[in-house]
C-alpha cells in the first residue's frame, strides 16, 4: 500500500461519481492500512453540477477542463463521465505530469479509432491505469475465480453468462437515460451491461475470446434501432475450443439485476448467480456431489470488516477495487488493466458489427 498522499480529481459528477466518492471515503473503515486521501477537484461538462458535487462530497474546488489539466497537485484521476468522453478524458489525464494513477470507468472508449489509438498509449509513462469492472471484486466471484483457476474442474467445454435487468421497459426510465441509448458500441445493453459480462468471462477464460455471431431483440419508438436493448453473442475460446453464449438485456422483466455464470468442464461445473450472491456452487464428477461454497463478505486474510458472513453488496466490491487501485495487495483478485479493457472493448465493437448484419438480415427477410 502506497504511503504517498493521494490527491484526487474526478472527471465526472454523476451517479457513478457519487459511488466512487463513497468507496474512497469508506476505505479506512474496511482496511487496516490506507493512504491519506484528499479530494482536490471535480470537473464536468456542466459547471453547476460539478460545483454542487464538490460542495456536497468534500472536494476543495470545481474546475473547468483547462483548470483541471493544469492542476499540478492532482496525482490520481478518476474518469467517470459519459461513455463518449472516456477516451478524451484519458488522454487529458495522461498529459498531466503530476498524475500517477488513473481509474477509468467502462467502457474504455466508443469506437474503433479510439480503440486503436488507446492501444498505442505508452506504458513507459509509468502511469497506472485500472478499468472499472468492479464486479470482478465481488467476494463470491473472487473466490469462484480462485477455485476455477485451481484446475480442479479441468478444461472448459461450454459456458453461458447473462447480465439482465428490466428497467428500460419503462418509458420514464428511458427518458432519464437518453445518453445511454446511443448506437452501439458507444451505447446499448452490450456496452453498458455486457461489457461487465465479457470482462467476467475473460477473467475466467482468458482475454482471447472470439465472437462468432450476435443477434438483438426488442424495440421502442424512442430507442434508436442500432442501440441494442437485448443482445446475445456466441463466443469461442480458441485455446481450449470451449464455446458458449453471453447475453445482455435491459428489458428482461422480473429479472432484477441478474448476473448468472455457468461453466461446464471435463471434471465438473461451476455456477454463480447474483440472486444468491453469498455463495457459488460447483459439481465434481469424481464425487458426484454438489458443493455450495458460502463466501458472504469474506475478503480474508486482507480484511473481514464488518464480518465475513455478512451479506455482500455492490458497493463493497467497489471499495475493494479502490483498495487495489491505491496499492493494496490481493493475490486472489483479478485487477482489470487497460489491456483487459481493450480486449473487452474489441468484443463490444465487434458485437455492433454483427448486430448490424443481423438487422439487415431481418429487414431483408421482411421484404420478401
Amino acid at each position: 500500500m502506497s504511503s504517498e498522499k493521494i490527491i484526487i480529481g474526478f472527471l465526472g459528477a454523476g451517479g457513478i461519481a457519487r459511488s466512487h466518492a463513497f468507496a474512497l471515503n469508506s476505505l479506512k473503515y474496511f482496511y487496516p492500512e490506507v493512504p491519506e486521501i484528499e479530494f482536490e477537484a471535480v470537473c464536468s461538462a456542466r459547471a453547476e453540477s460539478s460545483g454542487a458535487f464538490a460542495s456536497k462530497f468534500g472536494f476543495s474546488k470545481s474546475l473547468t477542463f483547462d483548470e483541471f489539466k493544469n492542476n499540478t497537485r492532482i496525482n490520481t484521476v478518476l474518469i467517470l463521465g459519459p461513455n463518449k468522453v472516456h477516451f478524451e478524458h484519458l488522454k487529458l489525464a495522461m498529459e498531466m505530469p503530476s498524475v500517477k494513477r488513473i481509474y477509468l470507468e467502462k467502457p474504455v472508449c466508443s469506437n474503433l479509432e479510439e480503440e486503436t489509438e488507446m492501444a498505442q498509449i505508452d506504458a513507459s509513462t509509468g502511469k497506472q491505469i485500472q478499468v472499472g469492472f468492479q464486479y470482478l471484486l465481488t467476494a463470491s466471484v473472487r473466490e469462484a475465480m480462485a477455485f476455477w483457476h485451481s484446475g480442479k474442474l479441468g478444461k472448459p467445454i461450454h459456458f453461458d453468462l447473462k447480465y439482465y435487468h428490466g428497467d428500460y421497459l419503462q418509458k420514464s426510465y428511458r427518458e432519464k437515460r437518453v445518453t445511454r441509448l446511443t448506437p452501439a458500441p458507444d451505447g446499448g445493453a452490450m456496452a453498458d451491461l455486457g461489457s461487465h459480462g465479457i470482462s467476467l468471462l475473460m477473467a475466467f477464460m482468458g482475454d482471447n475470446l472470439q465472437i462468432t455471431s450476435a443477434f438483438q431483440a426488442g424495440s421502442f419508438d424512442d430507442v434508436p434501432v442500432d442501440s441494442d436493448l437485448f443482445s446475445s453473442l456466441t463466443l469461442v475460446h480458441p485455446e481450449s475450443k470451449a464455446a458458449g453464449t453471453m447475453s445482455a438485456s435491459r428489458i428482461s422483466s422480473g429479472s432484477g439485476d441478474l448476473v448468472s455464470l455457468e461453466i461446464y468442464a471435463e471434471k465438473g461445473m461451476l455456477r454463480y448467480s447474483s440472486h444468491s450472491v453469498d455463495y457459488f456452487e460447483y459439481f465434481l464428477e469424481e464425487t458426484g456431489q454438489w458443493t455450495r461454497q458460502i463466501v458472504g463478505s469474506n475478503y480474508a486474510p486482507i480484511t473481514s470488516f464488518p464480518s465475513g458472513h455478512v451479506p455482500p453488496g455492490w458497493l463493497r466490491s467497489m471499495i475493494h477495487a479502490h483498495y487495489l487501485f491505491l496499492g493494496g495487495n490481493d493475490p486472489k483478485a483479478f485487477v482489470p488493466d487497460l489491456k483487459h479493457g481493450l480486449s473487452v472493448q474489441r468484443v463490444v465493437r465487434e458485437t455492433a458489427d454483427h448486430l448490424k448484419i443481423y438487422r439487415n438480415l431481418i429487414q431483408n427477410n421482411g421484404k420478401k
